[in-house]
């Protein structure tokens, strides 16, 4: 019997198997890489999935390739944004070439014993053939409305490693930053995912990313945002996630500023809250809208400690529990998909 870890992080993500006394599939959705690790029982890293190169998910590689074994390296080639060269950046350009590493592309596998994982985008190119079963390569009557975004900056987010990651019955996915243009072609004209439990949003929430057409066609029953209190957690991606036709619940890692009152879920689904006084403040005198690009001010607590984090334990039956570490409140879903 064995857990198998999976940490979706602000900075990148990485997976870490072991050999323990469980069955499950455990997610961590997570700000503090090592906090989490230690949490969970990781020694090493067998497999660091780096979505792609701004600064938010290779940022802190050099740090973490200090405190902690990396064994395999897996991303989608070179950057498009050679601006995005940082030290950290540079640390993984110099591990790569020392170390195991994986330039993927859409439908390539990761062997990683006891999951189907597959790649379902990479260097801005996305699956061409449906996936099999879940409902998969269905017409998608969604594609209809679909709007598309003129998109002309942080292109690197275009070329997002996305997985859809499946433990017996149990399937999640995670697309990284990619852009909502590219989200178009992994649902129309035809939904080539299928359907899903968990959806781990794209984009931390952002209005950039999570386009209707695919995230109502999977139909998650559960999604986390990844999203900071002052990062994503956009309107338009609480209300595709709220309108979404089978959702029961959306956890969040932040409270958002962006979000308020209309639209942040109950404080029992999001780990990390700002203080009263602040959140009071802001709600009652909001900034104007925040615009792609443009910093915003920094409000609350910009270092968020302490942090805490969201857990999924998905099981080979397709059941999942969500849990929130900073007040322990757990929720139990039972799966309910068509294969």
């Amino acid at each position: 019997m064995r857990t198998i870890r999976l940490l979706p992080l602000l900075l990148s993500a990485a997976f870490s198997a072991q050999s323990i006394a469980a069955d499950t599939l455990d997610i961590y959705d997570i700000d503090r890489i090592m906090a989490a690790a230690k949490a969970a029982g990781v020694v090493r890293i067998d497999y660091l999935v780096m979505t792609h190169y701004h600064g938010d998910h290779v940022g802190g590689f050099l740090e973490l390739s200090r405190l902690i074994p990396i064994e395999h390296f897996v991303d989608h080639g070179q950057t498009v944004q050679p601006e995005q060269n940082s030290e950290s950046k540079q640390a993984y350009d110099l591990a790569i070439t020392k170390s195991p590493h994986l330039v993927v592309k859409p439908g390539d596998k990761l062997p990683i014993k006891g999951l189907d994982w597959t790649i379902v985008s990479s260097a801005g190119k996305t699956l061409s053939n449906s996936m099999p079963g879940a409902a998969a390569g269905r017409p998608n009557p969604l594609c209809a409305s679909f709007v598309p975004k003129d998109i002309k900056v942080d292109l690197e987010n275009a070329q997002s490693v996305g997985s859809v990651i499946a433990y017996g019955k149990f399937r999640t996915m995670d697309l990284g930053d990619l852009l909502w243009n590219l989200e178009r072609q992994l649902a129309c004209p035809v939904n080539r995912i299928g359907t899903i439990d968990l959806l781990l949003t794209t984009h931390h929430g952002m209005n950039w990313s999570g386009a209707p057409a695919l995230v109502h066609a999977l139909r998650p029953m559960v999604a986390v945002m990844n999203n900071g209190a002052q990062k994503g957690g956009s309107v338009e991606a609480f209300e595709t996630l709220e309108s979404s036709p089978e959702m029961q619940n959306l956890w969040q890692l932040h409270w958002s500023f962006n979000g308020l009152l209309e639209h942040n879920v109950a404080g029992k689904f999001i780990a990390n809250i700002e203080d009263g006084a602040t959140t009071a403040a802001y709600i009652a005198a909001p900034p104007p809208p925040s615009v792609p690009g443009v910093r915003q001010p920094v409000i609350g607590n910009p270092e968020h400690l302490p942090a805490y984090w969201i857990k999924i334990s998905a099981r080979a039956d397709g059941s999942f529990t969500v849990t929130n570490a900073r007040n322990g409140f757990s929720k139990t879903y039972q799966h309910l998909k068509e294969s």
